[in-house]
């Protein structure tokens, strides 16, 4: 099995942790401090946001995102439109917090949110929140999805964990939305081991996201936001440690992640680059005519996307050779027991093929061009 393909191989460095086991001997703080707070910054100056909060999840972002919008006292409704194609914890979080789903069909062209069913959408149910998911690195229409939120009055949020890096023209996604939520998970574009960050522009939503981080205390926010908490709600200095604002959660990260992360961000560039050649060797290797995914932007792609009527006989030919392969995301939202249990079955046109076809393989910064060929050769054996 040492020649296996993987879809995840070596995010973390011999170096990196060589360097991580240098700082830990020197006995530092490893709960939340200064080395979270410079990751954050750092993260912040990379993608081109004011504010970041790092979390213990990618999962755990989603959740603050939604619930930070819930408490900022600004939706007019709790209806929410999610996208079919995702991953679960892009759309669970709506659902515990007791908002009114409506799933949006997946494009054809690029595995976004389908702008014409999303404009449909926001003609019948006047949404409060669009939340949409980057799909392996590749960027939904913004142009026109920005367009429509602004024009019904949504707030837009970004599920961004699967396409650290990719670009839609000229601006990193992550940076279109009220909101947008980042993996650092192991197994994704670069980790902190388990960690996920929120990043925005609104200071107001900043301030809710550090307190419902820390059970829903000041202690984190600026001064003058616990001066007028303070003031709000007639509480003294020594009390103001352990009043509680918000009816938070504890989702804190540790700086032990945070030095991993800072170290990470060092060679993410890098990394980025080689997915982006391996994409292009894919989309020129890779001969399918039932469907080929379209870009034209710089995508940081995660694993490249498959949809093929002959899924099983390709899934079976890839593994019997040691190559790694899975379903594409979690397939049709709608499809999964924890929706339809609630919502009762639905149908989505493309959604339900990507269900019944989809899958991706490897894409790693540790693949070799041999690879590439070998995937690229199994899956053009069956061919339309």
């Amino acid at each position: 099995m040492n020649n296996r393909i993987k879809l995840v191989n070596n995010t973390i460095s011999h170096q990196e942790i060589d360097n991580l086991c240098a700082w830990l001997k020197t006995y530092p703080k490893l709960t939340k401090g200064e080395h979270t707070e410079t990751f954050e910054s750092k993260w912040s100056d990379w993608l081109g946001c004011k504010y970041s909060v790092f979390v213990n999840s990618g999962s755990s972002a989603n959740l603050a995102m939604a619930y930070s919008a819930k408490l900022s006292g600004i939706l007019k409704n709790d209806i929410v439109i999610a996208p079919c194609l995702s991953w679960a914890t892009t759309v669970s979080p709506f659902i515990q917090l007791g908002f009114d789903i409506k799933l949006c069909d997946a494009s054809k062209n690029d595995l976004g949110l389908d702008t014409n069913m999303l404009e449909d959408l926001c003609k019948k149910y006047n949404p409060s929140i669009l939340i949409l998911a980057h799909i392996l690195g590749f960027p939904n229409d913004m142009q026109n999805i920005v367009d429509i939120c602004n024009k019904y009055g949504i707030m837009l949020l970004e599920d961004t964990c699967e396409s650290v890096g990719s670009y839609y023209e000229s601006k990193k996604l992550g940076t279109f939305g009220d909101m947008s939520s980042f993996s650092t998970y192991f197994g994704h574009h670069f980790s902190t081991i388990e960690g996920g960050l929120i990043s925005t522009n609104n200071f107001k939503l900043y301030e809710i996201l550090k307190s419902i981080r820390s059970h829903g205390w000041s202690r984190d926010l600026s001064i003058e936001t616990q001066d007028e908490l303070k003031s709000k709600y007639d509480i003294d200095e020594f009390n103001n440690l352990y009043t509680f604002y918000y009816p938070g959660f504890n989702i804190r990260s540790t700086d032990l992640q945070a030095f991993l992360g800072i170290e990470q961000l060092k060679t993410l560039d890098k990394k980025n680059i080689i997915r982006y050649n391996n994409l292009l060797m894919y989309d020129k290797l890779i001969n399918n005519n039932y469907w080929k995914i379209q870009f034209s932007n710089f995508i940081s792609n995660f694993a490249y996307p498959v949809i093929h009527p002959n899924k099983k006989m390709v899934s079976l030919k890839l593994q019997e050779n040691n190559i790694e392969c899975r379903p594409l995301v979690c397939g049709n939202i709608a499809k999964q027991p924890y929706f339809y249990d609630r919502y009762g079955k639905q149908e989505y046109s493309f959604a339900d093929i990507i269900h019944e076809y989809g899958l991706y393989v490897p894409n790693n910064p540790e693949l070799s061009n041999e690879d590439i060929v070998k995937i690229s050769y199994i899956i053009n054996e069956y061919s339309c």
